[in-house]
């Protein structure tokens, strides 16, 4: 005779073996076990492990036809991922904001053309796009965002991700995209009092301008408790250069961006002298700002 694994030579159930168990009310059995239950935070990280392992599995689907300027697959992806109960937010996060960095890089070595770079741009768009309406909204908390980015489309579609992903947060957000002078901006801040301004990509020919901007807005004092937060373009790639150009913190990712802002405290405002002169000195250039100044 077999015996059942899951039983004890006294054929009582053995600790931690699955056994059949009969309710009380003659309903249907089922199959239980004696070990103890994952508590709810161990249950959280397990979903978390499992949601990060198919996204990176979706980005691994999605990363080829967005290259080759499909269109209709990669909409197919997504929209599979959304029937499947991935999140849009983690779509946003780990597949479309990688995938936009992958293609810059691919770029900038030269291993895709102007063509290929283009199409795979349009197509995140679309895809961001589609997202957008699916993101759960949380209660307003209450805090402002000013977006801005520098002229380039890649990077107007990485700042919509981000006031999306705020928006859906609970923050009101003042989304500008490219090409505002600064002294409108000086403006729109001491208008707004935000509790942040993020600048999202950058490429070097930019950075002076960025430098400048900050320069201003500090300078006029039109909100002085504002953070300013970079992000992507040359950011990610020159270690420090955030801290050139005089902002406040730096974010890699979109998640980062959100964590950080979540988190910042108002900034100190500069104790300035009522009526006091402003000082007119030379400054010397920071050294990863000169050397982008050079390049450009």
């Amino acid at each position: 005779m077999t015996k059942n694994p899951g039983l004890s030579e006294s054929n009582t159930p053995c600790p931690g073996a699955a056994h059949e168990t009969k309710k009380p009310d003659g309903g249907k059995r089922r199959w239980t076990t004696d070990l103890p239950q994952p508590t709810r935070p161990a249950r959280a990280a397990q979903t978390t492990e499992i949601t990060a392992l198919a996204t990176t599995q979706i980005f691994q689907q999605y990363i080829t036809p967005l290259l080759e300027g499909r269109r209709s697959i990669c909409r197919t992806i997504i929209t599979e991922a959304l029937d499947n109960g991935i999140e849009p937010q983690r779509l946003y996060q780990d597949v479309v904001w990688p995938a936009m960095a992958q293609v810059d890089h691919l770029y900038r070595e030269d291993r895709i053309n102007i063509a290929a770079e283009h199409m795979a741009t349009r197509i995140n768009r679309t895809v961001a796009d589609h997202l957008q309406s699916r993101l759960p909204r949380a209660a307003k908390n209450g805090k402002r965002i000013l977006i801005t980015c520098t002229e380039c489309e890649a990077e107007e579609i990485s700042a919509q991700m981000c006031a999306d992903l705020f928006e859906a947060e609970g923050w009101e957000v003042y989304f500008l995209g490219a090409g505002i002078p600064r002294d409108e901006m000086g403006s729109l801040v001491g208008q707004l009092q935000p509790e942040m301004m993020m600048i999202v990509g950058s490429k070097p020919t930019d950075v002076p301008e960025v430098r400048q901007m900050i320069d201003h807005i500090r300078e006029i004092n039109s909100c002085p408790t504002m953070n300013v937060l970079v992000s992507g373009g040359v950011f990610n790639r020159a270690q420090g250069l955030w801290r050139e150009v005089k902002a406040d913190f730096f974010a890699e990712t979109a998640a980062e961006a959100l964590e950080i802002a979540a988190k910042a405290d108002p900034r100190k405002a500069e104790a300035r002298p009522a009526n006091a002169p402003k000082k007119r000195r030379r400054r010397r250039k920071p050294p990863l700002l000169a050397q982008l100044e050079g390049e450009c």
